[in-house]
């Protein structure tokens, strides 16, 4: 098990250039796929996740050549899939497996999806349940990976999901590509729309209001070239370390700031950061800017409701920062977190408590009272690559050495996190 030792830091300086959007990374792969013809992806994440997407659409019969930040896709068409040799390996990826799960759905073929351990305890009820009304049948013991999925026929279906969750809708929509009439997914708060986004480049038409998306079955999707943005889930942990420390600056260009994601840069700019965005532009239906993250004081909000789907990757991060904000910080409805990787609540709160700030866990969600100087400690990162992360920038603030155990999970979604953080280091 990787550990890493991360002393305090005056100050952070400098730029990043940030690793490809690890949601949009996945839609790519998977669009490309089945589309009619060769598309191109640049700036494509190099997170394990994402490997994870490659090697399931490659075991399925596509062609890919190419290395991390260009990759060339050689599309099968709809109904051009090929059925694996073996269990398809989705790894640490939530995504992979749901996402895969709609399209394999639709398949005249059985597949099996797996992925390790941690995947494995993942709740898959929410995609199974939708699944099945359109007619496929899954297999799964507990409802959990790994997934025996028999494909074939299906029909449309109009699901009101019981969660906001951009997987869940994703699943459907691309199990819908195939499905007889119109599918809709309504959801009680808008999730990330990267998945409506990337089917418009694809020719697909989608049905998109506040809170539904919806499509019919298609003939084909066209080939397309996809420009991902930089990540705004890993901008978040340099944003709350400039926000953080004395004397920071941290600038990086090209960042997603879909509005579906930017709930961190809102809460976080509520609570008195100094952020500032420009160059902003559109390429591949996502838009873009360079963001800007200076030392700032912060103070204490309450976040709940429809905030929470827009934030959710972010909120072990957020807590880091609002233990070095004025008041209490309140987090409400944010009990999804607790099925994540790892059970993001209780590890961040009880990660905080070593370091002694004042945090409370409750059902949903934390209550985190500052500003406290934070304390070095040892910090399991519980196989959890936003947990890692967000203690790492931890680690920064405290008064003396932090040591995190099992970091190797931070290259699931950021690979080289480590060294960009020591790169901006100004003892």
């Amino acid at each position: 098990m990787a550990e890493m030792t991360i002393r305090p830091a005056r100050s952070l300086q400098g730029a990043v250039v940030l690793p490809g959007d690890k949601s949009i990374s996945h839609r790519a792969l998977m669009l490309s796929a089945i589309s009619d013809g060769g598309s191109t992806i640049s700036g494509l994440s190099a997170a394990r996740d994402v490997a994870s997407t490659r090697g399931c659409i490659e075991a399925l019969g596509v062609g890919i050549e190419g290395d991390r930040d260009r990759i060339r896709i050689s599309g099968v068409g709809l109904h051009g899939l090929r059925p694996p040799a073996a269990p398809l390996d989705a790894g640490n990826s939530g995504t992979t497996l749901r996402l895969m799960a709609g399209l394999l759905a639709a398949q005249p073929f059985e597949t099996v999806i797996d992925g390790d351990s941690s995947l494995r305890r993942r709740p898959m009820r929410r995609i199974i349940e939708p699944l099945e009304a359109m007619g496929a049948r899954i297999e799964g013991v507990n409802l959990r990976a790994p997934l025996t999925i028999h494909g074939g026929p299906l029909h449309a279906v109009d699901y009101a999901s019981p969660v906001a969750s951009a997987q869940v809708k994703s699943c459907i929509l691309l199990a819908g590509l195939y499905a007889r009439g119109v599918t809709r997914v309504t959801e009680p708060h808008s999730s990330r729309d990267h998945t409506e986004r990337m089917l418009a480049e694809f020719g697909v038409r989608v049905q998109s209001r506040t809170g539904m998306a919806g499509l019919g079955r298609v003939n084909r999707l066209e080939a397309a070239d996809i420009d991902v943005p930089g990540d705004l889930s890993a901008a978040a942990f340099f944003i709350a370390a400039a926000c953080m420390l004395p004397g920071s600056s941290i600038e990086m260009d090209n960042v997603g700031v879909n509005a579906t994601r930017t709930g961190f840069i809102e809460t976080l700019s509520s609570m008195g950061a100094c952020l500032s965005q420009d160059r902003a532009t559109v390429r591949s239906n996502e838009p873009r800017a360079r963001l800007t993250a200076l030392s700032s004081s912060l103070r204490a909000v309450q976040i709940s409701g429809s905030m929470i789907p827009r934030i959710i990757d972010e909120i072990p991060v957020l807590a880091v920062a609002a233990s070095q904000a004025d008041g209490a910080t309140v987090i409400r409805d944010a009990a999804e977190l607790r099925v994540k990787e790892s059970d993001r609540i209780a590890t961040v709160c009880a990660n905080l408590k070593k370091m002694g700030a004042k945090i409370r866990e409750t059902r949903d969600g934390m209550v985190i009272r500052g500003p406290v100087r934070l304390q070095g400690a040892e910090i399991d990162c519980h196989g959890d690559h936003r947990i890692a992360m967000a203690f790492a920038v931890a680690a920064l603030a405290a008064s003396s050495e932090t040591r995190l155990v099992g970091t190797e999970c931070v290259d699931i979604s950021f690979p080289g996190f480590f060294q960009i953080l020591e790169s901006l280091r100004r003892d």
